[in-house]
């Protein structure tokens, strides 16, 4: 961890005129309408902690994978008791983080922690079900990628692995409504493997992203079972109705539906609510904006070179 004591050094220079500039900082312009209360209230709100979801998150990775990422101050070996200590640091340390995110962004409300509770319970018990759906994802890896020497390698290695299982637990606390803290997870794996996958999108087992750099999945994407994708995919939105003001309009099924057994080449955009059919195979840098029927391959060029377009002529 960062020290942020600053220097024991009897020779440092004063830092006496960083306080001023703090104090600015904290004393943010009202960049709202007024009678609104500025963002994030000059520090007077709990933000939930990036630091502090990203030690929960790495918690219950050791907990869906026992073994592989083990826990500090319990014996090696002992698989149950590293599991045990994981998922009690979860417990005690999750529901503050999602209770910040309540207050954040809705504000207090009878019985808070109450419904806290009960979201943080549902959560953990879902658990047994998350390791049986990302088994089947780190199988998927394994026999998906040739150079995947074990199983092993891809729970350990592998930044679609990670960002699955990261998303996985995200979507499981979207389900149940709590704000803010899903999408920051989501973009902590974001953050570590150039992987976006929105909490909210629906993704079947057997899931595996290759490589995965640049791979984009919109809020509302919807992936069936045994998909695999590479590197540079983007299931985006095509356009955004606007308000009468000009703001894009929220919510709205807007990201393409893709059915069991479908590939996804490097560098293939798929935008708006489309469907690619059951088996299909789309090339590289495809751009597609319109449905395509089961079993329909699109191959990465033309004669010319150029990456087959949304008029979709194979």
């Amino acid at each position: 961890m960062t020290n942020l004591q600053g220097s024991t050094n009897d020779a440092a220079p004063s830092l006496d005129w960083v306080s001023p500039i703090a104090s600015s900082l904290c004393q943010l312009p009202d960049l709202r309408p007024r009678g609104q209360q500025p963002f994030p209230s000059s520090c007077s709100r709990k933000m939930p902690s990036c630091i502090g979801l990203r030690e929960i998150v790495d918690a219950l990775r050791s907990a869906l994978f026992p073994g592989y990422f083990c826990v500090l101050g319990v014996p090696e070996g002992d698989l149950c008791g590293q599991t045990l200590a994981a998922l009690e640091y979860a417990v005690l340390h999750l529901p503050d983080q999602i209770e910040r995110g309540f207050l954040l962004v809705q504000g207090s409300e009878v019985d808070l922690k109450d419904r806290v509770r009960a979201i943080t319970q549902r959560f953990i018990t879902r658990l047994p079900r998350l390791q049986e759906i990302l088994d089947t994802d780190a199988q998927a890896a394994f026999d998906g990628d040739p150079a995947a020497t074990c199983r092993e390698e891809t729970i350990a290695c592998y930044p679609g692995v990670l960002a699955i299982t990261y998303y996985r637990l995200a979507h499981e606390l979207y389900r149940q409504g709590v704000p803010l803290v899903p999408r920051m997870i989501t973009e902590l794996a974001h953050s570590q493997t150039g992987i976006d996958i929105h909490p909210g999108a629906q993704i079947g087992e057997r899931f595996f992203i290759d490589h995965g750099t640049g791979v984009v999945i919109g809020e509302t994407a919807v992936i069936g079972d045994r998909v695999r994708m590479y590197q540079g995919v983007t299931l985006g939105a095509l356009s955004f109705p606007a308000d009468e003001r000009g703001h894009p309009v929220k919510g709205g099924e807007r990201h393409p539906i893709v059915e069991d057994d479908v590939i996804l080449y490097a560098g293939a955009t798929i935008l708006g609510r489309v469907t690619i059919g059951r088996g299909s195979v789309i090339g590289g840098g495809v751009w597609l904006t319109r449905s395509v029927p089961s079993e329909t391959v699109l191959p990465m060029a033309k004669g010319n070179g150029n990456p087959a377009s949304a008029s979709g002529a194979a």
